[in-house]
Parts: structure tokens; sequence; C-alpha cells
């Protein structure tokens, strides 16, 4: 059990510039941060560049001593430089990081880990939207709904040729068991689907209680539904392979929205070019992709920036979805779901 905040007020620091506090703060979360702690908010002096609604600016690297300095919990998201291990290094720094965005491998040194710092990450909010992007994605292509949008567009009207197909019972391969791929298999439940997951750290008892079957990499790849949810780690780098590609049956649905590298991308765009399948791509090998005008108007494709996880209710959601772990963790040690696991630091995403 951790040690409780000793200060009366404790001290929170928003490591997060003022754009970014009002995308992922939402209205109750701000109060009960005011109600409960002492904040440090970062100015418009604290930050770098002029940003944008998609991107706003990042915090100063600079300002980051000044800002923690004495305090008890860091909040962090998406623009907070990488936090150096001498936050920490006369062993009374702070004994949270509240990471109110997805990823915290390039946030911090997992050396603090060891030191009983208390580490939260919001991926498996974002997971849930992920998840939505995911299904979406399936439904869209499984009824061909690019093609005859396209078609309408150009004045024509049915294509005979082209029919489209249901979720409901088919196979659906999952190419890794990570929050994104549970977020998805929860919503998976009322299509009654065939769920093939292929993930070697996936125990036999924990599949069962998720409802899915563990198989083998080629089992899962041959379904006619296929998405991937591994982190980018050196073992998953074309884990996709052309081999596995070509053995995809004709019409399947390929969904790829973990990371670019994960998937062998020329062979998957040259078998949806052909007809052969349908892909949904939202991550890019590399990022942004530089596509012919053959790729960019393909019916058989479903190009997305980036944006699985990115949706105006999940983003408010995430500040207040760490805070609520790391203040249970503070009271009592319990480890929500957004607790960063020490444990399994080497294959998390």
């Amino acid at each position: 059990m951790p040690n409780a905040v000793p200060n009366l007020v404790p001290r929170l620091a928003a490591l997060i510039s003022p754009e970014r506090a009002a995308d992922v703060i939402d209205a109750a979360t701000r109060q009960l941060l005011e109600e409960r702690f002492e904040i440090s908010w970062a100015t418009a002096e604290h930050t770098t560049g002029t940003g944008s609604l998609a991107k706003p600016p990042a915090l100063d690297p600079a300002a980051v001593p000044e800002l923690a300095a004495g305090a008890d919990i860091l909040l962090t998201s998406w623009g907070t430089p990488r936090l150096g291990k001498e936050l920490w290094a006369e062993g009374n720094g702070p004994k949270v990081v509240a990471h109110a965005a997805g990823t915290v491998k390039n946030l911090i040194d997992p050396a603090i880990l060891d030191q009983g710092v208390g580490v939260f990450s919001a991926g498996p909010r974002i997971a849930w939207s992920v998840g939505e992007y995911c299904l979406g994605a399936m439904l869209t292509l499984a009824r061909r709904l690019p093609r005859f949008d396209g078609a309408i567009r150009a004045g024509g009207w049915k294509q005979t040729e082209y029919r489209g197909h249901e979720l409901a019972g088919a196979k659906v391969g999952i190419i890794g068991a990570s929050s994104t791929a549970r977020a998805l298999i929860t919503m998976l439940k009322p299509f009654g689907c065939d769920i093939a997951v292929y993930d070697p750290y996936l125990k036999d008892d924990r599949a069962q209680e998720l409802g899915v079957r563990t198989t083998s990499l080629e089992d899962a790849a041959s379904a006619p539904f296929l998405t991937v949810h591994v982190p980018n780690v050196p073992e998953t780098k074309g884990l996709i392979t052309r081999a596995l590609i070509e053995n995809l049956p004709d019409g399947a649905v390929v969904v790829n929205s973990s990371r670019g590298p994960a998937i062998d991308q020329g062979a998957l765009l040259h078998h949806a070019l052909d007809g052969r399948i349908y892909a949904a791509l939202d991550v890019y090998d590399p990022e942004p992709p530089t596509f012919e005008a053959n790729v960019l108007a393909s019916p058989n494709l479903l190009l997305t920036p980036h944006v699985a996880g990115d949706t105006a209710e999940g983003h408010l959601a995430l500040a207040g979805y760490v805070l609520k772990d790391a203040l249970q963790w503070l009271a009592d040690g319990t480890r929500g779901p957004s607790f960063v696991d020490p444990a399994v630091w080497s294959i998390a995403a």
C-alpha cells in the first residue's frame, strides 16, 4: 500500500498546456481538482508553439521543474515532455503520475516504478473509443458502404454485382488481447460472433472470462473479419505477413487501429486494390502516409488519420478517469484499471 499524501492539501502540477487542459478535463473533474488540490496550472508562458485545435501547444521542457516542484501528483497528457529521473533524484519526488492520454513509455523512465511511484494511464478509456471505431469500420466495410456511397456520388444507383455481408455469427480474428481488443470484444457480444484471439500472453482462463477462444496466428488471420490490436514492440513488427494476407478469404475485412508496422502494408494494399479484400487503416508505416491516386480512390479502403481513439467525449473523460484511480490508490492501494503494472511494462503498448 502506498504512503498517503502527507500534506493537508495535496499539491498537483498540471504539466499540460491550457488548451490541452480544456481538451481532457471535463467540468466535474475541474471542480474536483479545485476542491481537493493546491494546483500549479501551466500558462501560455510555459508552452512552445502556437498549436491548433487538433494539436494544442506542447509544454516547454524548461517549465517542468518549476511547475513540478513540491508536487504530490503530476497530471500529464499529450504535449507533456519526457519526465526525467531527476524529478525523483532526492527520493521525495511526486508520488503519482496521472497520464490523461495513452502510452507512458515515452513519458517516464521505468526506473521510477521501482521507487514506488504510482503511474496511471488513460489507455483503457481510450480503448473504448478505439473499440467503437473498429466495430464501425467492420460494419461499414462488411456492408460495402464506401462503394455504394461512391456509386451514388457518381450518378449511379444499384451495384448489382455487390452485396454486403452481416457481422452477426461471423468468425472474427483478433490479433492481440490488448485493452482495445477487450473493448471490441465487449461490443461484439450481441453479434454472437466466433471470436478467435491470437495472443501468446492470453491464458485460457482469462480467455474464458472474455468469452473468446485462443488460437494460432494462422487461424485468427484466416477469418473473414480480422482486426489488429498489438503494441509497437520488435516482436510485432511485420506480424501480419504477406503470406497471411494472401491466405485471407475473398471479401475479408481487415482493420488496423494499432500500429502501422504490425502489418505488411504493401501486401494489404495490393489485395485491396485488386478488389479481393477490404481494409480500414487508421495507422500507417510511415505516418502520415503518401499514397498514389489509385489507393486514394479505392472503394475497398477506408482511410482515417490515426483518430480511432479521438472522440470529444472520450478526451474530456481522460483526466477524471486517471485521477479517480490515482486517488483510490493513494487512499488504500487499490489498483484500478488505469494503473500501470510494472510487471507487464515490457509488453505494454
